[in-house]
């Protein structure tokens, strides 16, 4: 992966969340929901971060976003690193960087029209707009994610799932981003509509050159629109792979218990689906060793001692797991 095509680059990524104080206010304990992961986003592409609830994904996406200040590690932005950038520093870049909430509903102030809503994300370059401008910009991002004009008018409220989902969509493009960080953004809705809303996304980043930061916990819908994916497990990545890589032939084993829940439309087709023993463990107090050995029906003595690194397996993929790298040397 060339330098220039590369949008965001993360790495040794910590987001740690102090959760006891002594009384004199020393941090005694945290919450690791991130801890040191690396990856990247190229331009015009679509990179998915998948895994159980609690496994830091939302966190990761908030940590780009600089809404949440990484305790540690680089967010790099066009080159740029942001980590710890003020908020002056940050104000041009999170015109550039936008979020699709996953509740379209609790997202959007039911107070303002769609119109409102627009105008106010349409204004913020701090530029003069005359209302011919605001009006016409408008109907522009109404068309564009598939709504007529006359929109404008209604308030959420009045809107279906589908709808207000695509206001917000049409809120994050005002701004003209290069970068869409998509929280569960179809999780909330009907299956009939989550194909519109996927297939509306695809559209909008071959027309515009978009890309995307994917979180999601379903599979099947990662599998659809992500070029590039990255499992996490209580706050580690174990797996990076492209999309065909990754559902062809997972490596960690973790993603294979994934890949062997989704439901297969053929019945006559059957494969083995690997149950996983236990609850996930606390991310206060995560287990030694590998974090995922405590659930894994192959770990060895080592696994629970060691911490397995994410290693270069070729084929431009990588695994954080001790028996594949035993298997494999």
């Amino acid at each position: 992966m060339a330098e220039k095509d590369i949008l965001v680059k993360v790495e040794n990524l910590k987001m740690y969340f102090p959760v006891a104080k002594t009384l004199l206010g020393k941090v005694t304990s945290y919450v690791k929901a991130v801890d040191d992961i690396s990856f990247s986003v190229e331009r015009g592409k679509t990179f998915g971060l998948v895994g159980e609830s609690g496994c830091g994904k939302t966190t990761t996406g908030k940590c780009v976003l600089r809404i949440n200040n990484p305790t540690d590690g680089h967010i790099y932005y066009k080159g740029k690193d942001i980590s710890h950038a003020s908020k002056s520093e940050l104000a041009p870049i999170r015109r550039e960087i936008q979020l699709i909430f996953q509740d379209p509903y609790g997202s959007l102030d039911p107070r303002q029209s769609a119109y409102s809503i627009l105008k106010e994300a349409i204004v913020t370059d701090g530029k003069p707009h005359t209302r011919a401008e605001i009006d016409r910009r408008v109907n522009e991002l109404l068309e564009t994610v598939e709504m007529i004009p006359e929109m404008g008018d209604r308030y959420p409220h009045e809107m279906s799932g589908g709808q207000r989902q695509r206001l917000g969509i049409a809120r994050a493009l005002a701004c003209n981003p290069e970068l869409i960080v998509c929280d569960e953004p179809v999780s909330a809705l009907d299956v009939s509509v989550r194909s519109q809303v996927l297939n509306l996304l695809k559209d909008l980043q071959e027309q515009m050159n978009l890309a995307y930061l994917f979180i999601s916990h379903d599979l099947s819908v990662v599998q659809y629109i992500c070029d590039k994916v990255a499992v996490m497990y209580l706050g580690k990545i174990v797996e990076i792979a492209n999309k065909e890589d990754l559902f062809t032939k997972p490596l960690h084993p973790y993603t294979k218990a994934l890949l062997s829940a989704i439901p297969v439309p053929d019945i006559h087709h059957k494969k083995e689906e690997i149950i996983l023993e236990g609850e996930v463990p606390s991310p206060l107090k995560p287990p030694k060793g590998c974090r995922f050995h405590t659930r894994c029906p192959y770990a060895t003595e080592r696994c629970s001692q060691e911490m397995p690194q994410l290693t270069d397996v070729g084929g431009k993929r990588k695994v954080a797991c001790l028996r594949y790298q035993e298997i494999n040397n």
